[in-house]
């Protein structure tokens, strides 16, 4: 078994399967969601393993809810421009431009990329002793948008216990590289799986 699955499984899985695990995703009562960290190398392996452990959870009762940060930045960046015009921008004004460009779509842009997912949450339906949230596919964000911005922005409007799943490397006990590239961040106050 490899450490993903072993995380997996023996820390992240027993939380999840708890009749309310809300208490042990978070000591935070307005931010009940965790961060499970991964190499940005095994995603396929992640997404496999993430769709076999939704299926364990459905079976103990449990609705599992995806939601994809690449689908999100989609939709985000297609409001403002067709997929093939972005590239010719990119051509034209270089990569540097366009990671700006997008970064403040995400931001600023109505809807942005936290009314995006936050509208996916939707938090009159959820119940938080049955319902759990898996936001999938962050490594879509590199490197225009930062995950540490997502959660900060979430807070208070996620209400059921919900993982973002993390590409990056560990920068002592909380400090986080996105996709092991970028500076650490070390203020993320959800806990690390």
């Amino acid at each position: 078994m490899s450490d993903l699955e072993q995380r997996l499984k023996q820390n992240l899985e027993p939380v999840l399967e708890l009749s309310d695990p809300r208490q042990r995703i978070s000591a935070y009562h307005d931010m009940p969601y965790a961060l499970f960290r991964y190499n940005p190398e095994d995603e396929f392996t992640l997404r496999q393993q993430v769709t076999l452990l939704k299926t364990r959870l459905s079976q103990k009762g449990k609705c599992v809810r995806r939601i994809s940060l690449a689908q999100c930045l989609d939709a985000a960046m297609s409001l403002q421009r067709l997929l093939p015009e972005w590239f010719n921008v990119e051509r034209e004004l270089g990569t540097d431009t366009v990671v700006e460009t997008v970064h403040a779509v995400l931001s600023e842009g109505d809807p942005s990329l936290v009314d995006l997912v936050a509208s996916q949450l939707s938090t009159e339906e959820g119940n938080p002793l049955h319902d759990i949230v898996f936001i999938l596919r962050t490594g879509a964000l590199f490197p225009v948008y930062r995950a540490f911005s997502l959660l900060e922005q979430l807070k208070g409007r996620i209400h059921v216990p919900t993982v973002l799943f993390y590409p990056g490397d560990l920068d002592g006990a909380a400090g986080l590289r996105f996709m092991g590239v970028l500076d650490a961040e070390h203020n993320y106050r959800p806990k690390i799986f």
